[in-house]
């Protein structure tokens, strides 16, 4: 019997983003009106224009985590020489809540995909303290796995990833 394929990796998000890991801490994130990000799924531009609902597991609210949320495929897939553009941080979120109990370091910004289809990728890593998550200077060439290395975060704790291309007229019809 084959094993399954786990969908970050045939996403190529484990490799091109981040190090294989192992998923310790339930995520969930929701887009208004009840759109909820599912590994591969593809969301349309006007469902993800204001900032999603995300949910943090884990085991502890003195526990503390960052959100990262970027595009890979900036700005094209097959030129994704600004790989990756950051989307939205928030460090400092207590576990067992949600990100409005964090300290936003990079506000969000609307994924505006102009050529191709584009992955985001939420990135949850569990912090080692309160207040120890610098801020990157800019939101372009980020790199998550340095930013991790930088800030001593590990590997990831939890991710997900959805799909996103241009909403053209024949589309929206």
């Amino acid at each position: 019997m084959s094993r399954v394929p786990e969908p970050l990796t045939v996403g190529r998000v484990i490799g091109e983003v981040v190090d294989n890991f192992t998923q310790s801490v339930q995520m969930t994130v929701t887009y208004n009106p009840n759109k909820q990000v599912a590994n591969g799924h593809e969301l349309m531009p006007a469902v993800i224009s204001a900032r999603p609902r995300v949910e943090i597991g884990g085991n502890d609210m003195r526990d503390a985590y960052t959100l990262i949320m970027t595009d890979p495929d900036a700005p094209s897939p097959s030129g994704p020489f600004l790989r990756e553009h950051l989307h939205w941080m928030v460090t400092d979120v207590p576990g067992t809540t949600d990100v409005s109990f964090g300290r936003e370091l990079i506000s969000y910004e609307a994924p505006n995909p102009a050529v191709g289809i584009h992955r985001y990728v939420f990135i949850l890593f569990k912090q080692r303290g309160r207040r120890t998550v610098k801020s990157p200077s800019s939101r372009d060439y980020f790199n998550t796995r340095r930013f991790s290395a930088e800030n001593g975060l590990g590997l990831p704790v939890a991710a997900v990833y959805f799909n996103a291309q241009r909403e053209t007229a024949a589309r929206r019809r």
